[in-house]
């Protein structure tokens, strides 16, 4: 079965120096039928404008994966950790007992487009830590690349839950496929383009909840960007 959830349908606020979507509940924007899915809480779009950006904040017992498509993004965290993070790379942050960090666009001319998603950790209390790694995009050419992963394997980085995360870039006509082991399910998001699941047709924001299916074939009618998270 395959749900799809369309981009326009997303709870959506223009605070000006912040556009965001939001794919579940988050903040302001609450939908009862959408407050996440199996283990994923938060799937947010954001774009950033120029000079502008989110003040130091606090998460705790949470795994933050972010994502930058477009321009760059300033973190620092109370890990004294402090990092850009442009196209190609993948931050996560487990919030753990209580992590504080801000997220800034430093350019004074061109917005910062973002992916962050959360995720329940597999148990509560964790020390809090960082991790940042880059993709290169050849890699996930046409193919699914594994970026996040409860043990880190392949170079992945380690998100502290049974999930599984890959990306791909697919060209039009290129077509992947996935096999799903038994009780497992799946969500896609995609970024950009336009892709079929299953003969199902996604565009740029949509994304999809899936259960009961054994394998996902992902064709691509344009150039495109998805996001595959494997869940228990």
């Amino acid at each position: 079965m395959i749900q799809i959830r369309r981009s326009a349908d997303r709870g959506h606020f223009n605070h000006g120096w912040l556009d965001t979507y939001h794919t579940f509940s988050f903040g302001g924007y609450y939908d009862p039928a959408h407050h996440g899915f199996r283990k994923l809480r938060v799937m947010n779009e954001d774009f950033v404008a120029p000079g502008n950006g989110f003040p130091m904040h606090e998460h705790a017992d949470m795994e933050i994966v972010t994502i930058v498509l477009a321009g760059i993004l300033e973190h620092r965290d109370s890990l004294g950790n402090g990092a850009q993070i442009r196209p190609g790379d993948l931050q996560r942050m487990s919030a753990g007992t209580g992590i504080s960090h801000s997220e800034f666009n430093p350019s004074k001319t061109e917005p910062v487009h973002l992916m962050q998603i959360w995720i329940f950790p597999e148990r509560k209390g964790l020390p809090p830590s960082y991790e940042q790694t880059f993709f290169p995009p050849e890699a996930r050419q046409n193919r699914l690349l594994l970026i996040g992963s409860r043990t880190g394997q392949d170079g992945s980085v380690t998100i502290q839950q049974d999930v599984s995360l890959y990306a791909a870039a697919l060209q039009p006509g290129a077509s992947v496929n996935c096999a799903l082991a038994s009780g497992r399910h799946a969500w896609v998001q995609v970024p950009s383009g336009r892709i079929s699941v299953n003969g199902q047709e996604l565009v740029a924001g949509d994304g999809a909840a899936i259960t009961d299916e054994k394998e996902l074939t992902i064709h691509a009618q344009e150039s495109s960007e998805l996001l595959l998270f494997d869940l228990a």
